[in-house]
């Protein structure tokens, strides 16, 4: 089959191991960069072209689109679903799981349990807002934020009506969220490819720091999950649309609590902790089913 592998980066772990993955398998695949990429709209026929050529004869495309590019990246993927391509990620699932605030009204319309949030648009009622919080601490996060930026912890109420006074005043965008002191700073990514669980890591957070990202000095080691939690991340990919996903959970006294789900989960963590061949997982659900 002819792949294509829409990254802005030919040598981002992930892409080389999607590539690695598509030739060992002896695949065609060419990675390209989908900013580069232009689209022509036309009832007779649309195309996408990347540097002036029309991209022909793809069988299948693997999005790997950037938070800052997701509703240009978004608008490519549903070029080429118009065409007839396969992909591994829709336009519509990537918009709905990239947006924070849409992703987790999905969730809880499902009976997933997520954070208790906050959105507000009026400054003068967040004192009032975090009284619907259980705990003193707050987190507050841009809406945009990714790999733990934009991340904040406040201890109380007061430092968090600050803060969020800050951000109002700089124009950012922001939500308020319960802090689950339960987790101990750590979380629990799951990959999930096809409705199967193909990976789990556990991802704690440096001393000194409750953001569990490895980008912000995280590390990952290798979990077993139980049933419940199993089954919360196989549904949170499910509602999503998601057929890869990277389903982000703590573990609270309610039960497994749905942080985050990625669209485009990176592969380089989950790969060296559980020594998962994921991106040959990738390939095989196109192989199945493009």
């Amino acid at each position: 089959m002819n792949i294509v592998v829409l990254s802005r980066n030919p040598m981002l772990y992930s892409t080389q191991s999607l590539t690695r993955a598509a030739r060992n398998r002896n695949h065609n695949v060419r990675v390209i960069d989908y900013v580069n990429c232009d689209i022509v709209i036309d009832a007779d026929h649309s195309k996408v072209l990347y540097h002036g050529q029309e991209l022909n004869d793809i069988d299948a495309i693997i999005p790997r689109i950037g938070a800052g590019y997701t509703s240009y990246g978004s608008a490519i993927i549903r070029q080429f679903m118009s065409r007839g391509v396969y992909t591994t990620l829709s336009c519509t699932a990537l918009e709905e799981a990239r947006n924070k605030i849409q992703c987790m009204q999905i969730l809880a319309s499902h009976n997933i349990l997520v954070p208790k949030s906050i959105l507000s648009n009026n400054s003068l009622v967040f004192d009032t807002l975090m009284n619907e919080l259980d705990d003193e601490k707050v987190v507050i996060k841009l809406l945009n934020g990714t790999h733990g930026l934009g991340v904040v912890l406040a201890h109380d109420h007061r430092q968090a009506a600050s803060i969020m006074e800050a951000f109002s005043k700089s124009k950012s965008k922001v939500f308020l969220q319960e802090f689950i002191a339960e987790a101990g700073g750590a979380d629990i990514r799951v990959l999930v490819i096809d409705g199967k669980i193909e990976g789990t890591m556990k991802r704690q957070a440096a001393a000194g720091e409750f953001r569990s990202n490895l980008h912000r000095g995280g590390s990952a080691s290798l979990v077993s999950i139980n049933t419940e939690e199993a089954e919360t991340a196989i549904k949170a990919a499910k509602v999503l649309g998601l057929k890869v996903a990277g389903v982000d959970m703590l573990r609270s006294k309610k039960g497994p609590m749905i942080l985050e789900v990625n669209a485009s989960p990176g592969l380089e963590g989950i790969e060296t902790t559980t020594r998962n061949d994921i991106a040959g997982k990738i390939i095989n659900l196109i192989e199945r089913e493009a």
